[in-house]
């Protein structure tokens, strides 16, 4: 579908040009459909640094060395965005079980609450390619984060119902299916999700970078007998061929079990051992209750294995792995959950992006072994 040639990063200095049009600031649609926008411009400014940082809880303290004992020298809000030095080891917080503190020029955030990001705005494109969805294509955010605009209100889904102001994040995967320039001369990419509610966006384009055919391609597709093992207790995954382990990685999975196997969580991730029944590229995940519900858009790298819908999936709104805290699924890095869909079966094309036994068997499926007692 594309090659590798189509990521064409541009200079930091043009995406503030571009930015000062639209990304990270409100747009209003004067019109659902019209993509002839009105501005309030207030562009974001990201720091220069290649490694960074997105708050990803409400409020975050700075303190002056990695623990929480330690002076606050600033706080950061949610989406703020600071240069990552380094990750060095400190106490926990109370009730808590990570020790990873991240280093910043002014001071140490607990890494949990930090999203690892990087700033890599891509020329917009100019044509979609045509594919058995109709024309549009695969696309990652490469920014922190940036702000969509919902082009068929009123907002169906219950997250953009109760945010302020809705974005997307680094790492997420959706579907772009129109380019628009519209009348300040800014390129504009429309997010239909395919597997939504319903909600069409808009967003700037240098924010997405397209997915190529290449990164798709399966990871030792000749080995045999691959098996994925993903352990409660240790809040670990493990890939193994044979009996070689060929890729480990940390996690968060659901609650916890006792030692006779018997659920402590309602949230727990289910033990035994299951087939990855259906691969997608990305989808929008809901469920849970009212006050311990779940909505969010563009899930990508997701492996089905339950017919409940309990999956392996990349995770962007916690840094929090090595310890539980999923709704049943296993949460893992963008990168790890990347690695782990390219080395499974079913094998995942560009086009459609999807592939699932309607039966929820899928004889030729990887095993998910999920093991353990806690």
């Amino acid at each position: 579908m594309f090659s590798s040639s189509t990521e064409s990063p541009i200079s930091r200095r043009d995406f503030l040009k571009y930015a000062a049009l639209g990304l990270g600031g409100l747009v209003i649609l004067p019109k659902a459909g019209n993509p002839g926008l009105s501005r309030i411009l207030d562009a974001s400014n990201f720091p220069g640094a290649e490694n960074l940082g997105r708050i990803c809880v409400g409020k975050v303290d700075i303190r002056s060395r990695p623990a929480v004992d330690a002076p606050s020298v600033g706080v950061l809000y949610q989406d703020g965005v600071v240069e990552w030095q380094r990750e060095v080891v400190g106490p926990a917080p109370m009730g808590r079980v990570n020790r990873r503190w991240v280093e910043t020029p002014d001071g140490f955030i607990y890494a949990p609450s930090v999203q690892p990001v990087k700033n890599k705005p891509n020329a917009p494109l100019t044509e979609l390619p045509a594919t058995s969805l109709g024309k549009g294509m695969w696309a990652e955010v490469t920014v922190p984060y940036v702000d969509i605009f919902l082009d068929n209100p009123p907002a169906r889904s219950p997250w953009l119902k109760n945010s302020a102001l809705p974005r997307l994040y680094y790492s997420q995967v959706l579907w772009i299916d129109t380019i628009e320039t519209n009348n300040k001369g800014q390129v504009l990419y429309r997010v239909n999700e395919k597997y939504g509610l319903g909600d069409i966006f808009w967003a700037a384009a240098e924010a997405f970078r397209p997915l190529t055919d290449e990164e798709l391609e399966p990871i030792h597709p000749e080995a045999e007998l691959k098996r994925v093992v993903v352990n409660v207790d240790y809040q670990t995954m493990s890939c193994f061929e044979g009996n070689e382990e060929v890729y480990f990685s940390l996690i968060s999975s659901g609650g916890k079990w006792d030692a006779e196997g018997n659920v402590v969580d309602k949230w727990a991730t289910p033990l035994g051992t299951h087939s990855i029944w259906r691969k997608l590229i990305s989808i929008h995940m809901i469920g849970g209750t009212t006050g311990a519900g779940y909505d969010l858009p563009g899930i990508a790298w997701t492996m089905l294995f339950t017919g409940e819908g309990v999956a392996i999936h990349s995770t962007f709104w916690h840094n929090d792995f090595g310890v539980t805290r999923s709704h049943g699924c296993v949460n893992a890095s963008p990168e790890d959950a990347k690695w782990v869909f390219r080395w499974t079966s079913p094998v995942v094309t560009y086009d459609p992006g999807d592939s699932y036994d309607p039966k929820k068997s899928v004889a030729g499926g990887s095993t998910v072994e999920v093991i353990g007692t806690s």
